[in-house]
């Protein structure tokens, strides 16, 4: 066999991250396709990043320029799996030590939308769009992501498919319903050796009992928000819905809390809140039951709607009767709490892959494109804790500048001094792809800059019009 052909290397400390998954490409064509895709992505841009963003091309008029070819053609008809290289990349976060899993950590489940014209493209359908807050034509794609409150990383992403694109509809056997999606992908997570305390996720998934028994079979232990409101059968002279058997606990105020227990929560910020939590009974619920309905709150006299969770959980009491047997450790009402409290951060991996790495930028109508599309983005996002974490490495003086100063002739002008983030705010009013010789970390601008925050969310980024932090 011939020795393979050097590949153009990515700029800086991207090329050492991409080159761990060169062996998954056999062609010269894909290796660089991999690394100017990827480049792409981190690089911040004043539009929304499809191909010919990515490709350095101006909108429309671009699309035929041979760069931007090379992309759509990697992207939508070069033979490379996909699942290979999310395989490739979640081996490398197991690897490192600072984003290794854990037993404390937690699955989070969770679906988004974006909005997509026509008919013509896999997946689309008219459907309930969480970041439009409305019913409107697009995709959904069911995703996991693994996080201790310290580190969080998406693990698996798989596109809902509505029922009109199969023959016989929701009956048709290859129909999944996104709770069957995401029990699946958390199982698959766990497979993959991302090991958790509970899979973690909101009142969406508690509507279907597929989502729950495919997680006990599994053998994965789940704490899922319960909608307040909704009923189940039990007698007359008992609650019907979560939030009655909530009002059915004794309270009197914080000296006399009755069958309510405080607990502390603790925010990354520092700062921490007191709340109340409680094992509740409604129906088959109860805290010696193998399911188990916990209710959290800040005021038990009120329950304020947008500060009070119903949560049903399979960990079971700690003096339940079975807490011994049972498959799972027990977990008392402070543990709950916390692993609830940690669901919030797929929203935060949202507003980065979304906002920032161009999530929903892609123009691909394939179901193949769309999937590699979602891992490219997934590899970026993790090529960024990788630099996070990584040891400053050594001055590059030989590197060329991929972004001159402005102001200079040729970028020939001083170089700023060395930014102490990763992910940091840029040298100038328009942030760039940073110099690999000022910090062998300073990857990509506009995302977050001191790990994991509870950052407001920025405006969306919808159509042409990509507004700029």
């Amino acid at each position: 066999m011939t020795p393979r052909r050097p590949c153009p290397p990515a700029p800086g400390p991207l090329e050492e991250y991409a080159a761990r998954f060169d062996d998954l490409f056999f062609s010269l064509a894909q290796r660089r396709g991999f690394r100017e895709y990827l480049t792409g992505l981190l690089a911040p841009r004043e539009r929304n990043k499809t191909i010919t963003c990515l490709a350095g091309a101006e909108p429309v008029a671009g699309a035929g320029m041979p760069g931007v070819q090379r992309l759509q053609f990697f992207l939508s008809e070069s033979p490379w799996e996909a699942e290979l290289v999310n395989d490739r990349r979640l081996e490398l976060l197991r690897e490192e030590p600072a984003t290794a899993p854990h037993g404390g950590g937690v699955i989070v489940i969770d679906d988004s939308g974006d909005r997509k014209d026509g008919a013509a493209t896999a997946h689309v359908g008219r459907q309930w769009l969480g970041r439009l807050g409305k019913t409107d034509n697009g995709i959904v794609t069911v995703t996991t992501v693994w996080t201790d409150g310290r580190v969080y990383y998406p693990l698996h992403a798989h596109p809902y498919t509505p029922a009109h694109h199969f023959a016989r509809g929701r009956p048709d056997p290859a129909f999944r319903t996104k709770p069957q999606l995401a029990a699946a992908l958390a199982a698959r997570g766990k497979e993959a050796g991302f090991g958790c305390r509970a899979v973690v996720a909101d009142c969406a998934y508690s509507v279907s009992d597929d989502c729950y028994l495919a997680l006990r079979e599994a053998g994965l232990a789940y704490v899922v928000a319960l909608k307040p409101h909704r009923g189940t059968w039990a007698r007359a002279d008992q609650p019907h819905t979560p939030i009655e058997a909530a009002q059915a606990l004794a309270w009197r105020d914080a000296k006399r809390p009755g069958d309510w227990t405080p607990v502390e929560r603790h925010f990354h910020d520092g700062h921490t809140e007191t709340w109340w939590a409680a094992d509740a009974r409604l129906g088959g619920y109860g805290p010696d039951s193998p399911c188990r309905l916990v209710v959290a709150t800040t005021d038990p006299a009120s329950l304020p709607e947008q500060a009070t969770w119903y949560l049903a959980t399979n960990l079971p009491h700690p003096d339940a009767p079975h807490a011994a047997t049972g498959p799972h450790p027990p977990a008392d009402l402070a543990e709950i709490v916390r692993l609830y409290g940690l669901r919030p951060w797929i929203e935060q991996s949202y507003k980065q892959i979304k906002d920032e790495l161009g999530w929903a930028d892609l123009q691909v109508r394939s179901a193949r494109a769309i999937r590699r599309h979602q891992t490219l983005v997934n590899c970026a996002f993790s090529f960024c804790w990788d630099q996070w974490f990584a040891p400053p490495g050594p001055l590059d003086a030989t590197a060329p500048d991929p972004c001159p100063d402005e102001g200079s002739e040729r970028g020939t002008g001083p170089v700023p001094p060395a930014p102490t983030a990763l992910l940091a705010q840029g040298f100038t009013s328009h942030p760039f792809l940073a110099h690999p010789r000022r910090h062998a970390q300073t990857m990509v601008a506009g995302l977050d800059g001191h790990g994991p925050t509870l950052r407001a969310p920025g405006p969306d980024r919808r159509g042409h019009h990509r507004t700029r932090h």
